[in-house]
């Protein structure tokens, strides 16, 4: 699948739904998985297309599923799966 990284951030519920949706336009992410407190995945959202322009429709569901999971929980965690971005080409001369 290529070479990436993974990285967590804490958040509460009042701000996972902002944060994901700022995610949600990042092209370099393959996925976002929303943990509990205790590191249980709740919701896993693969990102296999990156989203250029807006926001397709079945992302319009994904949100409205995170806001579900916003509202129970208190606190958790973002496991975000990005793919490495190729170095950028040297400049001509």
């Amino acid at each position: 699948m290529g070479e990436g990284f993974t990285e967590d951030i804490k958040v509460n519920g009042e701000q996972l739904l902002a944060k994901v949706k700022e995610l949600l336009h990042e092209t370099n992410i393959r996925s976002i998985t929303i943990k509990d407190k205790d590191g249980k995945e709740i919701l896993v959202i693969p990102l296999s297309v990156g989203i250029i322009g807006g926001i397709f429709v079945p992302q319009l569901a994904t949100l409205a599923a995170v806001g579900a999971v916003a509202a129970l929980l208190t606190d958790c965690t973002i496991t975000i799966d990005r793919k490495l971005e190729p170095p950028a080409a040297p400049p001509e001369v």
